[in-house]
C-alpha cells in the first residue's frame, strides 16, 4: 500500500515498533543532532525518533514536533517504499525493461497489464485547497526562525534544513527535476541553495543565469517517502522524479501548483519553501558543514534564496536528517539506491552480478563489483563502463571480486580480495571526476582512481601457477554437527 504523505510513514513506522517518541524538551541547536547521532549508530541503524517538543535556538517552545532518522534501517527503508525487501523494486524495473512486443494477437494482449502499470505512473495534477497549503505565511508573516531547523555540529555556518526534495524546471525544454540538496538557513527570508556543479539544478541555474532570468525554486520539506527517496536517487535528467516515485508507490504522487511560482508541489507536503534566485545578485558564503564523509567541506559560494512563501499543513510535521561519520540515515537511502539500480547498471554491463557500497566507503569511496568472468582483462572492461555510468563516474575505488563472492558482506569482501591480488600486476590507476565533497583530491573535483582486479587469475593473465582451493567443511559433517549441536551446550551454532 502506498503511504500518501509523511504522516502516514510516520504512522506505520510506529504501528512496526521502531519509532521512539521522545517527550523531554531537547534544543535544535547540536543537542537533537546528539542523540540522532548516538541512536543512529546502534547495531542495525537504530530506531526513528520523534521529537515531541524540540526547543528554537531561542528558547521557545517549536509549533511542531520534528521527526529523524525515518529511513534510518533497512526495515523502515523497505516500509517506506511499500516492499518487505528492496530487490523487489530491482525486479520490478527488470520487467519493465524486458516489454518485447511478442508475435501474435493473444501474445499481444498478455502485454497490456504491464503497459498499463506504466499508464499510472505519472504524477496527478490536483486544484482545490492542498493539504500543504493550509497555512501560508507571505511578506512580513515569513520567519525561517519559526521552523526546527537544526544546527548538527559546532562548526557548521548555520542551521540547515537537509530532508529535501529541491523542485526546479529547465528552462528549454520546461522538465522538472526534483534534488536532494542541503539548504542553509542565512535569515528569516533567506537561504543558501547547495547544489555541486554536476546536479541538474546546478544546471538549470546556469542556463537561467546565462538568459539573466529569475530561477524559481520550491524547497519541500518532508513529501511521501517515495518522493523524498526519488529526490535523493541517480536518475537520469529526463527522468521525473515524481514519475519514478509513481513507480515505486503504484500509485501517482498528487501535485499541486505552488503559490508565488509555476513550480508543482506535493499535494500532500507537510511543509513548502517557495522562493526565487536572482541571477544579478552576488553568491554567498554557504558552510562549512558536517558532511557524510565525515569531515567539514569548506565553505564555498553559492546562490541565496529569497523566501516568497511558506506553506505547511496545520498539524506539520518536520522531517529532517543529519549527516557524518558513518553510519548514519543516509547509508540505508543510499542502499535503497544500490538495490534499485542494480538492473540499470546490468542494462549496459550484464556481467555484473551484484555490487555494494559500505558505509565506510561514503558510497563513492568504495564500490565491491561481483562479475561472471568470461575472458581475460574482463574486470578492466567492467571498471571502465562503470567509470562511465552517470554517478558512478565518481567512485574512488572499484573492487572487481568472482560471482561466487557476497559482496554485501564487506568482510568476506575484503577476505577474497586481500588474499588474490597481486598489488602491481591487479591495480590500475586513472583520472576522472571525482566528488566535491572529496578533500583528497588534488584538485576540487578532478582526481585519481583506483581499480583493483580480485578476481581469479588465468593463464592468459599471465598465471601460471595452481589457483588455490577455499577451505570448506563437507556437507555431511556439517549435518551430524548440527544434529548434535543441541546437546553441546554451546548455544546457537550458526
Amino acid at each position: 500500500m502506498a503511504l500518501d504523505d509523511f504522516q502516514q510513514f510516520l504512522t506505520a513506522i510506529e504501528s512496526a515498533g521502531e519509532l521512539v517518541r521522545i517527550k523531554h524538551p531537547v534544543s535544535v541547536h547540536l543537542e537533537l543532532c546528539e542523540i540522532a547521532d548516538r541512536v543512529s549508530k546502534r547495531p542495525g541503524g537504530g530506531q526513528a525518533l520523534l521529537f515531541e517538543h524540540p526547543v528554537l535556538r531561542d528558547g521557545t517552545k517549536a509549533s511542531m514536533p520534528v521527526l529523524i532518522n525515518a529511513f534510518g534501517s533497512y526495515r523502515r527503508m523497505a516500509l517506506s517504499l511499500g516492499v518487505d525487501d528492496l530487490d523487489e523494486i530491482g525486479r520490478r524495473i527488470t520487467q519493465m525493461m524486458d516489454l518485447k512486443v511478442p508475435d501474435g494477437f493473444l501474445s499481444k494482449l498478455s502485454l497490456l497489464p504491464r503497459l498499463l502499470e506504466i499508464a499510472k505512473f505519472p504524477p496527478r495534477m490536483k486544484s482545490g485547497s492542498a493539504p500543504c497549503q493550509e497555512v501560508v505565511w507571505k511578506g512580513k508573516d515569513i520567519d525561517l526562525d519559526k521552523l526546527p531547523i537544526l544546527t548538527c555540529w559546532p562548526e557548521d555556518g548555520g542551521p540547515y534544513i537537509t530532508l529535501t526534495a529541491v523542485t526546479s524546471k529547465d528552462p528549454k525544454r520546461g522538465i522538472r527535476n526534483v534534488g536532494m540538496y542541503r539548504v542553509q538557513q542565512l535569515g528569516k527570508d533567506t537561504v543558501a541553495m547547495h547544489w555541486q556543479r554536476h546536479k541538474v539544478g546546478a544546471a538549470h541555474w546556469r542556463e537561467m543565469a546565462e538568459r539573466g532570468e529569475k530561477m524559481p525554486v520550491c524547497i519541500i520539506v518532508g513529501a511521501d517517502p517515495a518522493s523524498v527517496f526519488s529526490a535523493s536517487a541517480p536518475l537520469p535528467p529526463n527522468i521525473d522524479e515524481f514519475l519514478f516515485a509513481g513507480f515505486l508507490r503504484k500509485e501517482p504522487v498528487k501535485l499541486v501548483k505552488a503559490l508565488t511560482c509555476d513550480l508543482d508541489v506535493p499535494w500532500d507536503a507537510e511543509i513548502v519553501i517557495e522562493g526565487e534566485i536572482d541571477p544579478s545578485e552576488a553568491l554567498v558564503v554557504e558552510g562549512p558543514f558536517g558532511d557524510h564523509t565525515g569531515f567539514y567541506s569548506e565553505a564555498d559560494l553559492y546562490p541565496k534564496v529569497h523566501v516568497k512563501a511558506v506553506t505547511m499543513k496545520k498539524n506539520a510535521v518536520y522531517g529532517t536528517t543529519i549527516v557524518g561519520r558513518p553510519p548514519m540515515e543516509d547509508f540505508y537511502l543510499g542502499h535503497a539506491t544500490e538495490r534499485i539500480f542494480l538492473p540499470l547498471l546490468k542494462l549496459t554491463t550484464p556481467e555484473i552480478v551484484d555490487y555494494h557500497m559500505p558505509a565506510e566507503g561514503i558510497f563513492h569511496n568504495l564500490v565491491f563489483v561481483s562479475i561472471d568472468k568470461q575472458y581475460p582483462g574482463h574486470a578492466y572492461k567492467v571498471m571502465n563502463a562503470l567509470w562511465g555510468a552517470g554517478l558512478m563516474s565518481l567512485a574512488k575505488v572499484l573492487v572487481v571480486v568472482d560471482k561466487e563472492v557476497n559482496v554485501r558482506n564487506p568482510q568476506e569482501a575484503w577476505w577474497i580480495a586481500l588474499n588474490n591480488i597481486d598489488p602491481e600486476r591487479d591495480t590500475r590507476f586513472t583520472m576522472g571526476p571525482v566528488d566535491v565533497l572529496d578533500h583528497a583530491s588534488r584538485a576540487f573535483t578532478y582526481g585519481s582512481k583506483m581499480g583493483i582486479d580480485a578476481t581469479r587469475k588465468w593463464p592468459e593473465e599471465g598465471f601460471t601457477r595452481n589457483w588455490p582451493k577455499i577451505i570448506e567443511m563437507d556437507e555431511a559433517t556439517k549435518r551430524r554437527v548440527d544434529a548434535m549441536w543441541p546437546k553441546l551446550g554451546l548455544g546457537d551454532g550458526r
